[in-house]
């Protein structure tokens, strides 16, 4: 039995360290590309091609469209042949489209998440998405990132709902991860998990739950505090490792399920996620107090618990339907569960957790 492990090759992260990044990378070169979208670019373009310049690098802008989508990969590729590195600043979307660029041209690669909200920094793979916003597929590279670099006044600065979204990210890597461990399951590089990406996903959700109140509320002041700082790393670098290494199972795929029905298409994938949490713990049979506990969690730092919460005020059938047969397509990682999976089980594992997150909600209003 093969076990994998992989990770960045180098990650920094405090405050101002964008000023810096020329200097912690681990490679040499002479052109570099900027990809991010406009508002980004007005944050970061500066202190990032200060510090490149004087490593000796020029800069090239290219500025991302907003989605992951193979035509989006393919119109910044070619503005990024024979670059010696690509650099992606943003979120989620901007730097997988960096991360499938820099596949395309062979390059080195910098990401420079300005926002909290998903582990895609520090992975080796793209998440590809249609041109109406819906999942598509997934590209796996092969490679992590060179080099991630995380501000973390930048990212205290950006809205509290994407640090949210990271939160509900990195709790989902700790059950999924466990789930695939106990399943034996592979990962994203074929092999199974190491009792290191195990034992990163469990201490990725023991400091969302210690720090992750804490952090929310540093967040909506704009600071930068020690919670801050261990939820930004939970968010960024523990869930990226441990749902690599460490694997995926229902949470996600509830996640692909909910994005082919238009009105989830305004939640973030963080909070769409938070959503499959709960409804993996439903699938898999945990006691009602362990669901309850991440219910009253969710609603204390302000993630999405019910249907209504992800914009299903009222599903229909055939929109549960198309949720549950999409979440269980063959290649979806739910099939990583130490136990088959149907539609129909997913079907009544969501209208479960609705009506169990439902009453949770009733109960708190009461109080």
């Amino acid at each position: 039995m093969t076990r994998t492990f992989n990770a960045p090759s180098a990650y920094v992260q405090g405050r101002d360290v964008l000023d810096d990044v020329g200097t912690h990378l681990p490679f040499e070169g002479d052109r570099a590309v900027l990809i991010a979208d406009e508002t980004v670019m007005n944050i970061v373009a500066d202190p990032l091609v200060a510090s490149l310049d004087a490593e000796g690098f020029s800069v090239d802008h290219v500025t991302f469209r907003g989605s992951c989508t193979p035509a989006e990969i393919d119109r910044i590729a070619a503005h990024a042949r024979d670059v010696d590195v690509v650099v992606g600043a943003g979120g989620g979307r901007a730097l997988d489209t960096a991360k499938a660029v820099r596949s395309d041209v062979g390059a080195r690669l910098v990401t420079v998440p300005t926002i909290a909200s998903t582990d895609a920094p520090t992975s080796s793979l793209s998440v590809l998405y249609t041109e109406d916003d819906e999942f598509d597929d997934f590209r796996f590279h092969g490679v992590n990132p060179d080099l991630v670099v995380v501000d973390t006044a930048v990212v205290a600065g950006a809205p509290t709902r994407f640090l949210r979204s990271g939160m509900a990210d990195a709790v989902a890597t700790w059950f999924e991860a466990d789930a695939a461990y106990r399943a034996d399951a592979t990962n994203v590089f074929d092999g199974r998990s190491t009792r290191t990406a195990h034992a990163i996903a469990r201490t990725c959700y023991d400091t969302i739950r210690e720090h992750g109140r804490g952090a929310v509320a540093a967040v909506e002041r704009d600071a930068v505090t020690e919670s801050v700082d261990a939820v930004v790393e939970a968010n960024t670098l523990m869930s990226g490792l441990g749902f690599e290494s460490g694997g995926l199972a229902a949470a996600h795929s509830v996640h692909d399920g909910l994005t082919r029905v238009e009105p989830t298409h305004h939640a973030t994938h963080g909070e769409k996620v938070n959503v499959g949490t709960l409804t993996q713990l439903v699938l898999e049979g945990r006691e009602t107090h362990t669901i309850h506990e991440l219910i009253d969690f969710s609603l204390d730092v302000g993630l999405p618990v019910t249907l209504a919460d992800v914009g299903l005020d009222a599903p229909t059938d055939d929109q549960l339907r198309t949720i549950a047969e999409a979440t269980c397509e063959p290649f979806e990682t739910i099939h990583n569960e130490p136990f088959e999976v149907t539609p129909a089980a997913v079907r009544d594992a969501l209208v479960t957790v609705d009506e169990l997150a439902r009453k949770r909600k009733r109960r708190d209003e009461r109080r």
